[in-house]
């Protein structure tokens, strides 16, 4: 198989990067009052606060999902196929960005979190372009990476959560739609292309009951985004080396040990 290397094209990649962080630079001089939308159902009340903030990650996120199908149309090897699975990680990566981003005050630490979230940004875009081409000589590290990535931004999305202190309604969903992306592109990644809703639908269940256990432990939220990204990492790990074949007896022994140093650091920092 012949092999290629290619990267994005300079302008639209600066473009893409670029309007999505202005975006979020623009964010703290705009104030606009919070509204407050309530749900009566059966079961109970449920109160949502929507702010500028919140408009504002949820539409940038989409602004990477399609800007990441715009980027790789300009692929040399680009054939006519769906772009959705290069445009999951993309768009979360921008939507948890934005979500320290309105918890903090404007200030040193916002600005490297910024920065932070920008270099993430693009790395992000660069690699979903690489592994466009699964005959690219850096498809493996540049699949690695996202899937370290992925799993770091989960983390970040937990601990931010946490912090925040919402009611168990609100962080249920937004744990669960992002573990669910996160093992359906890692394994999509290892599997050559191939969906296993089963195995992600799996897993996602499996967080939110430990994220609902936890919603009421004295967890610190550095424990508590380990503890959630231990079991995730590990499930989505085991998935991926029973779908490449390995045998149940001996699949399982990287992702435990894995697993057990995470939670060892929850005990540790967040206990």
């Amino acid at each position: 198989m012949e092999q290629h290397t290619h990267l994005p094209e300079t302008n639209r990649l600066s473009v893409l990067a670029s309007t999505i962080l202005l975006a979020y630079a623009l964010t703290p001089f705009v104030n606009i009052p919070v509204s407050d939308l309530s749900v009566n159902l059966p079961i109970g009340v449920f109160s949502f606060s929507i702010n500028f903030s919140t408009i504002v990650s949820i539409l940038v996120a989409a602004l990477a999902g399609f800007g990441t199908d715009w980027l790789l149309r300009g692929h040399p090897h680009f054939e006519l196929r769906s772009t959705i699975p290069h445009s999951l990680l993309p768009a979360m990566t921008a939507w948890v960005i934005g979500i320290p981003l309105s918890t903090l005050g404007f200030g040193v630490s916002w600005w490297a979190l910024f920065a932070i979230g920008g270099v993430l940004l693009v790395l992000v875009f660069i690699a979903e372009y690489i592994t466009v081409d699964f005959s690219d000589i850096r498809f493996a590290p540049a699949a690695i990476g996202l899937t370290a990535l992925s799993f770091g931004l989960f983390l970040i999305l937990a601990i931010t959560l946490r912090a925040a202190g919402l009611r168990l309604y609100l962080v249920l969903p937004a744990l669960a739609l992002p573990v669910f992306l996160i093992s359906l592109r890692t394994i999509y990644l290892r599997s050559n292309g191939q969906w296993r809703f089963t195995w992600t639908g799996g897993i996602a269940l499996i967080i939110i009951q430990i994220a609902t256990g936890l919603q009421y432990l004295p967890v610190k939220p550095l424990g508590y985004g380990l503890f959630l990204v231990a079991p995730a990492y590990a499930l989505t790990s085991l998935a991926v080396s029973i779908e490449e074949g390995h045998p149940l007896r001996s699949a399982w022994l990287g992702p435990l040990i894995i697993m057990v140093l995470l939670v060892f650091l929850g005990l540790i920092f967040g206990g």
